[in-house]
């Protein structure tokens, strides 16, 4: 079976018959180091966690600059796509650009919603952000920047002459605090004037803590107050909390941890883009994410296959990503050892068995 998400390791060391801390999971694009934080208290365990997240929400307020009603922390960015594939089922048809994260299409079928697919040029320049191609005729929009599995980062300004042609605009910006300069493509400052328009973000990218499933979406209370109708008792657990809390406690803080990411997405990005450029028969495409998607003429199976089983380093198989194949990977950049780890293992495996 394809793996629908990266970050599957257990089922690599499975195969294997070692334990998952032999491998380099650049498989998922999270940050590769996690905050030093003091242990969490005994009630973070013991009590039932806040239902309504009044702390955590109050703090987002804070960092985007809206009243606490307009924030809605959830188990993840996941569970989150499925309120609003709820709401987007009772609207129409989804335009969903192909490829795209397996997850929309998940929520989506969990409500039997109908949809429209539309194939994203394969091929783009370097200069980001780009204006995002014209989507096709449908009631809702689903949004990914930056684009997830190809990194493009779309322009603010060709995202939100969208806003007044959909009845709901749904925008992933899990990966947006990762990108230099990304917020200022953020459509968080547009939520308060359209009610149309959901933005979900993700903690667990930025901080490295996928563990803990903690995401948010910002959109308007009315809608919030629906979902939350919706959804678990405690849909995020106290530890989750705990944690998000502590993180947010101070927003200079978050900027300046956002800073650090974005230094390191900047300069092992385009150490990367470098590197694999020079490999034979393999075209790294333009990112301005923490990660990167490369192509070949030939299969990359094989390639993929033999850093698990020698070098014990997991890449994303692209297969299970509509609209790509067996001739792209994706590859989650890493601390600035492992990438240089990866691009040997990959230049010995090269060698020995040749694309071109």
């Amino acid at each position: 079976m394809l793996p629908v998400h990266g970050g599957d390791i257990q089922r690599a060391a499975s195969r294997a018959g070692i334990g998952p801390q032999a491998f380099l999971d650049a498989s998922a694009s999270l940050v590769p180091w996690t905050p030093r934080w003091k242990c969490l208290g005994l009630s973070a365990w013991r009590d039932y966690p806040d239902r309504t997240q009044t702390l955590l929400c109050r703090r987002l307020g804070v960092l985007h600059g809206c009243h606490m009603s307009f924030v809605m922390p959830g188990n993840g960015a996941a569970e989150l796509f499925t309120w609003a594939a709820r709401d987007a089922s009772k609207l129409g048809g989804s335009v969903l650009q192909v490829p795209h994260f397996a997850d929309y299409l998940r929520a989506l079928r969990c409500w039997s919603a109908s949809l429209l697919q539309q194939q994203l040029p394969l091929v783009w320049c370097q200069m980001f952000p780009q204006p995002f191609p014209a989507p096709g005729a449908g009631a809702v929009l689903w949004i990914c920047n930056p684009h997830n599995p190809t990194g493009q980062l779309w322009s603010r300004a060709s995202l939100e002459r969208h806003l007044s042609r959909f009845e709901l605009v749904i925008c992933d910006e899990a990966f947006l605090p990762l990108v230099p300069n990304g917020d200022q493509q953020s459509l968080i400052p547009l939520v308060a004037r359209h009610p149309n328009l959901v933005v979900i973000r993700s903690l667990t990218k930025l901080y490295g803590i996928a563990g803990l499933r903690l995401g948010y979406a910002v959109a308007q209370p009315e809608r919030l107050q629906r979902w939350s109708e919706w959804r678990d008792p405690w849909p995020v657990n106290g530890i989750a909390l705990a944690v998000g809390e502590r993180l947010l406690a101070s927003p200079r803080r978050y900027h300046r941890w956002c800073k650090r990411v974005q230094r390191w997405v900047a300069t092992e990005g385009a150490w990367m883009q470098q590197q694999l450029a020079m490999l034979a028969g393999i075209s790294p495409m333009p990112s301005a994410a923490n990660f990167l998607l490369i192509r070949s003429e030939q299969s990359l199976v094989p390639l993929r296959e033999a850093l698990e089983q020698r070098h014990r380093i997991l890449l994303r198989d692209c297969r299970s990503f509509e609209g790509l194949g067996e001739t792209w990977l994706r590859i989650g950049l890493q601390s600035p050892r492992n990438n240089r780890r990866i691009v040997r293992a990959m230049r010995q495996e090269l060698q020995r068995n040749p694309l071109a």
